[in-house]
């Protein structure tokens, strides 16, 4: 199982599960959820190892470092922490 964090908040998920359910259960904001809007743009703070590498969308969208998009980003396992910036 993984671990979800964002503001205080932690979730438990499935390893090689989408994060949007639990982020979203948090009160990370999201728009489209496909990774086209850019609204769940969240900057991994803790953990970034433990996520699937970025994806297509992720890469378009030339993202700063350290930042993801949330409704793309699949565990591996182990804790993630999220914030907004």
């Amino acid at each position: 199982m993984a671990i979800i964090r964002f503001e205080d908040e932690e979730r438990e998920v499935a390893d090689g599960t989408n994060v949007t359910k639990a982020c979203e259960d948090m009160g990370l904001p999201f728009g489209c959820t496909e990774g086209i809007c850019g609204t769940c743009m969240s900057l991994v703070t803790e953990g970034a190892f433990n996520l699937e590498p970025k994806t297509e969308k992720e890469i378009d969208f030339d993202l700063p470092k350290g930042q993801r998009l949330a409704c793309q980003c699949v565990t591996k396992g182990g804790s993630v922490e999220f914030t907004l910036e």
